[in-house]
């Protein structure tokens, strides 16, 4: 059974109903999931590369971060402080990512 290929969304200038903006927000939230899952590849790369656990969690590159990100945010236009607080969020979850995945591979040594 062949899929029927959904109608490309509508940029969000050209919405006219509920039904254009949720096919716009849903096509975005698959493309943030698939950088994700590009950025957690990262994780992986740290976790493999870092010989000391106690290097995971860097507040130093944790404040760049989402000091590069507030910037980006002003500089479009949006609220720096509303990213600033997801991509919190999204920072320490790749640092309990990465020690999760940096506790995997030593184990099995």
């Amino acid at each position: 059974m062949t899929s029927a290929k959904l109608p490309e969304p509508k940029l969000p200038e050209d919405c006219e109903t509920m039904i254009d903006v949720r096919a716009g927000v849903d096509e975005v939230d698959r493309a943030l999931v698939a950088l994700l899952v590009r950025r957690f590849g990262y994780m992986d790369a740290a976790a493999r590369i870092k010989t000391d656990r106690n290097t995971v969690r860097d507040e130093a590159r944790k404040a760049q971060v989402l000091d590069n990100v507030a910037r980006e945010a002003d500089a479009a236009g949006l609220q720096p402080d509303r990213l600033r607080a997801v991509w919190n969020e999204l920072v320490e979850q790749s640092i309990a990512y990465e020690a999760t995945r940096w506790d995997h591979l030593r184990a099995d040594s």
